[in-house]
């Protein structure tokens, strides 16, 4: 067979793969019509148009809920539904996720800057402040920060120390093949990616697919998370953490396959004033996968 022909042949049916799998951004107009609840909630902080919402008695205690890599507000309602009848409950999504538009700097510098304009945007001089996963190292790192405007810190399986393979001062490697994802990105992809969020992947709800499929294809938010994934360098998180002197809860799901709840040790051994909750049969999202119950421990913490 002539050796042209097939790789002529093997071209074709890369092409059509490619054309066949291609998944281009969604319409931020449609993607807005679906998950914006008020265009109020559209506002520049910083020079970054911010989606938040801030539900609640402008007068209770603030609680500031801050989301993981790759996930948006969204992921808090459950919570903030049960919570603003006595708390005011700010939540944002980080530039380049959800409804945010995207950023240039995506340094844990950069965002505690922008956490600390929001806050000052929306006149709140103090809060508890709930981070998961990425957003629970921002979380410890703004606490570290700015000591006097933490009233409380609840870290729900914080990132934040090198795991193998990864290095303190140096920037993440990231894979070239994540890099294809700006252009293919199927659904079940997608959700392959996020079942291991979950301890039991029977909770892990098409609604909450689409959710997330639906905000990753936001114009500009693939090119912002793969920005974001290069630009970050995790530091020594050791000298941070003794410095913290606010009553500081640990929360973990004890199924975690992101983050193993083993991790909470080294938070206790440099936090004296840290304590940890562990939520059986849960994973990385116990507020996603079982808000009611994840919510407990964390209720009673805000309300001591």
């Amino acid at each position: 067979m002539n050796r042209r022909f097939v790789l002529t042949g093997l071209g074709a049916v890369l092409l059509g793969a490619a054309a066949w799998l291609y998944t281009p951004d969604r319409d931020r107009a449609a993607i807005e019509t679906r998950y914006l609840a008020d265009r109020a909630d559209l506002r520049v902080i910083d020079g970054v148009r911010l989606h938040l919402r801030d539900t609640g008695p402008r007068s209770a205690p603030v609680l500031l809920l801050l989301h993981g890599l790759g996930a948006s507000l969204h992921t808090w309602e459950p919570w903030a539904l049960a919570l603003d009848s006595g708390y005011r409950v700010v939540r944002f999504d980080f530039p380049g996720h959800g409804l945010s538009a995207a950023d240039t700097d995506y340094s844990d510098a950069r965002t505690i800057r922008l956490v600390e304009a929001l806050l000052d945007t929306l006149g709140v001089a103090k809060a508890t402040v709930i981070g998961n996963s990425m957003g629970g190292r921002i979380a410890w790192r703004f606490a570290a920060a700015h000591p006097a405007r933490v009233e409380k810190l609840v870290l729900m399986a914080p990132d934040g120390f090198a795991s193998p393979g990864f290095e303190y001062d140096t920037p993440a490697d990231v894979p070239a093949v994540l890099g294809m994802m700006r252009w293919v990105l199927p659904r079940p992809m997608l959700k392959a990616n996020l079942a291991p969020a979950y301890a039991d992947r029977a909770q892990l709800a098409d609604s909450v697919v689409s959710r997330y499929y639906d905000l990753m294809l936001a114009p500009g938010n693939r090119e912002a998370l793969f920005a974001r994934m290069r630009q970050t360098m995790l530091t020594d998180p050791v000298p941070f953490l003794r410095t913290i002197t606010a009553p500081t809860l640990l929360v973990w799901g004890e199924r975690d396959q992101m983050i193993p709840v083993s991790n909470a040790q080294d938070y206790l051994k440099v936090m004296p004033r840290a304590r940890l909750v562990t939520l059986r049969a849960l994973g990385h999202l116990p507020f996603e996968e079982g808000p009611a119950r994840a919510l407990m421990p964390v209720r009673a913490f805000l309300e001591e």
